[in-house]
């Protein structure tokens, strides 16, 4: 069973919540067999609790919270199961990371560029403008800098309020 397991993940980037718990469990079971450790066969190990705390500091970051967060329906989870776990996971990451390649590239299309252009033109005078308060605005900072840092780019946020 250990072999199936590395011959399933060699190479690839694995994703975890809270990888350094499972991490060294898997490093065990593998020594065990012989194997070596998890490090000596995937190409990554995603640790997406890291990544939730960098992206909501201070704030519960178990996989039932990230569900609330991110309205992924965990109604059916009662207990701790690996199949169900890893489904619920793979939404909240994929949530986390807000596909912003696709919606970097669909803005970046000469029909998106001016539908974009359409929104901006909208008449404000009679807009009612709630401002946020200054956490609100801390946290909204955090994240486009954590977006951009995966990224590697500037949001498309910060493009259109530089202008």
């Amino acid at each position: 069973m250990a072999r199936e397991f590395v011959d399933f993940v060699t190479g690839a980037e694995v994703i975890i919540h809270n990888a350094e718990f499972d991490v060294e469990f898997l490093d065990l079971e593998l020594a065990r067999a012989r194997l070596g450790r998890l490090a000596d066969h995937v190409a990554k190990v995603t640790d997406t609790l890291e990544f939730a705390r960098e992206l909501h500091p201070g704030r519960k970051n178990t996989l039932d919270a990230l569900c609330e967060r991110y309205f992924i329906n965990n109604a059916h989870r009662t207990l701790h199961g690996a199949l169900l776990d890893a489904q619920l996971l793979a939404e909240c990451y994929l949530a986390m990371t807000r596909g912003q390649e696709s919606l970097a590239m669909e803005l970046e299309t000469p029909a998106a560029a001016a539908a974009a252009a359409v929104l901006l033109q909208v008449d404000l005078k009679n807009l009612i403008v709630v401002p946020a308060l200054p956490d609100e605005v801390a946290l909204h900072e955090q994240y486009l800098d954590a977006m951009e840092k995966e990224r590697k780019a500037p949001s498309l946020w910060r493009k259109l309020m530089a202008n």
